[in-house]
């Protein structure tokens, strides 16, 4: 009798480590664990990372494009090919550090640094590429970044980019920037553009 107890409890012990191997591989199982696809990554609750809820939020200030003068702001690192061969300048690439402005004048209060490049990309309209940082430098924002990458028709009464990304208090930021031109001199080449931005962020 008591070898036959012994049997039956060694057959459920191997029945339950069965069982559990089984379900161990079983879909249900499988949802049940956390996601974690090559093995260095895993979901999160955004609560993990202490995000509130998400609000939007408007900026406007003025973008001072200086190329002439003996303190440029926007440097040209390529040269488009000669105009006779492509009128729009098709090819040329400028790194830029312009400054932002609260108002539109020169010596209105800096709110932070247009840093990047912006390059012309089309050849038959003027059309560039925008790539660049806003990096803000006063108020709640001081230290934060907003950037963005589009297209800018710059002969349009207004352009559309997207904002795609950010970091500090625009973490996770997206939406799109407006910019319109408010006085070029075609003598200088120098621009300022006013930049109304539409921005999700936490």
């Amino acid at each position: 009798m008591a070898k036959s107890l012994q049997i039956s409890s060694s057959l459920l012990t191997l029945l339950v480590l069965l069982t559990s191997a089984a379900l161990s591989f079983s879909p249900v199982a499988a949802a049940a664990k956390p996601k974690s696809h090559d093995g260095f990554s895993r979901r999160l609750s955004p609560a993990t990372l202490r995000l509130k809820k998400e609000k939007l939020s408007h900026l406007r200030f003025y973008f001072h494009d200086i190329v002439s003068g003996p303190n440029p702001t926007a440097v040209q690192i390529v040269r488009a090919p000669p105009p006779s061969v492509l009128s729009t300048g098709f090819g040329m690439l400028a790194m830029i550090d312009d400054p932002l402005t609260a108002g539109p004048e020169p010596t209105s209060k800096v709110v932070g640094r247009a840093q990047g490049m912006y390059g012309s990309a089309a050849q038959n309209e003027d059309g560039l590429l925008m790539a660049l940082n806003f990096v803000f430098v006063e108020g709640k924002f001081n230290g934060s970044t907003l950037s963005v990458l589009g297209r800018n028709a710059v002969m349009l009464p207004v352009r559309e980019m997207p904002v795609i990304g950010g970091s500090g208090v625009f973490r996770f930021a997206r939406g799109y920037a407006q910019a319109r031109t408010r006085t070029f001199n075609p003598t200088t080449g120098d621009a300022v553009v006013e930049y109304n931005v539409y921005v999700f962020h936490y």
